[in-house]
């Protein structure tokens, strides 16, 4: 099922925290990345491959199947500080439409990628290299920080965390997601007027009964 592109922004601009609390906290990948351009915020269907151990050659045959708009997702058997992609890669990348890039593995020429506006977020900056000897498996379902991601599912990334939709609830997290930002900020307006959430909660007599 192929999430319509409102969706898609819409959840870009909700964000990745509340995307994640508004669907039960369901979605979170639990790996820090570093997010190599500043106040960058994207989301995307992804487009995925389990490269070999330390072998990028799968790289270059996703980046023969992206599609404009999507977040390649680049993953191996087991994460290690080697770098899938660097300035060449990310170049063809961008003339294909990459909308964003998820490397559970390590980046290089980290000046050349910030200066080329393609939205990154990378578990390591490293400049060892990969071979390019196994060929990998473009659109493998991968897991990454314990979430699982297929091709297709909506992958959020902000400065916050990285969460993914499966493709056929994204509809439904949009609704949820819109939800929770309305309640957010109705509480908002209530603190603007003077209110502590420590009164809201009941936590002040909570405490004081325990007195």
């Amino acid at each position: 099922m192929s999430a319509a592109a409102g969706d898609i922004a819409e959840l870009a601009r909700l964000g990745s925290s509340t995307v994640y609390e508004a669907r039960g906290r369901r979605g979170l990948v639990e790996q820090r990345f570093q997010r190599l351009l500043p106040g960058s915020r994207v989301a995307g269907p992804a487009r995925t491959v389990l490269c070999a151990q330390n072998d990028n050659r799968g790289v270059h045959e996703l980046v023969s199947r992206l599609q404009p708009g999507e977040i390649a997702v680049l993953t191996m058997p087991e994460p290690e500080p080697v770098a899938l992609i660097g300035d060449l890669l990310v170049t063809q990348l961008k003339e294909r439409g990459a909308a964003g890039v998820l490397v559970d593995g390590a980046v290089r020429d980290l000046d050349e990628l910030v200066g080329m506006g393609v939205p990154i977020w990378a578990r390591w900056v490293h400049a060892r290299g990969a071979a390019k000897d196994r060929r990998g498996t473009v659109d493998a379902p991968v897991r990454v920080g314990g979430a699982t991601i297929r091709t297709g599912d909506v992958v959020v990334l902000d400065g916050d965390c990285v969460v993914v939709v499966e493709a056929e609830e994204v509809a439904a997290a949009v609704t949820l997601a819109q939800a929770r930002e309305r309640k957010e900020e109705a509480s908002r307006r209530t603190y603007l007027a003077g209110a502590i959430s420590y009164d809201l909660y009941g936590f002040r007599a909570q405490d004081q009964g325990e007195e």
